[in-house]
């Protein structure tokens, strides 16, 4: 389980292997069916290759600046949360994600990367992220999320489903 729901990701080999693993279903359905055939074919899933990416913009007042995301993308509102979520329409982008401030926060990014990964990939990613030249600022919300700064301070979350309602 990723920000956007369930995800998998199968090594196939080629592109036609990969294409026997699509039935022409509908998720949930479509997800349970790709693995029950992944496992007939003999393919592992590989959790470490899965992430999504989510840009997460502060706002006061998240109707007054997401009309201008969404012209400026051409992205679309999120059908279950419309108020606060952009998505791209074709599936190809990050979703965008308009969190409310209840004051303004100068000395902060008003923007930041949130990366979802699977639970059990977490915290190898905030290693290697630290690893890298970064820094965790807090892991307060752990496991839900990891905040990290690069040495510049601009911040990325690493996130996970785990203790979300």
């Amino acid at each position: 389980m990723l920000g956007e729901g369930a995800c998998a990701y199968f090594r196939t080999g080629s592109f036609a292997a990969g294409a026997r693993l699509v039935p022409p279903r509908r998720p949930p359905e479509l997800a349970r069916r790709i693995s029950a055939v992944a496992r007939q074919l003999g393919f592992a899933a590989d959790p470490t290759m899965l992430q999504t990416v989510q840009v997460s913009i502060d706002a006061l007042v998240s109707a007054e600046v997401m009309p201008f995301w969404r012209a400026v993308l051409g992205y679309e509102h999120r059908a279950d949360s419309p108020e606060e979520d952009l998505v791209e329409p074709r599936d190809r982008g990050p979703s965008i994600w308009f969190q409310r401030m209840d004051a303004p926060r100068p000395q902060r990014n008003r923007m930041h990367i949130d990366v979802w990964v699977p639970h059990d990939q977490a915290e190898a990613r905030v290693a290697a992220a630290i690893a890298a030249g970064g820094r965790l600022v807090t892991d307060a919300h752990a496991p839900m999320w990891w905040v990290l700064a690069d040495p510049e301070g601009n911040e990325a979350d690493v996130a996970t489903w785990m203790s979300r309602d």
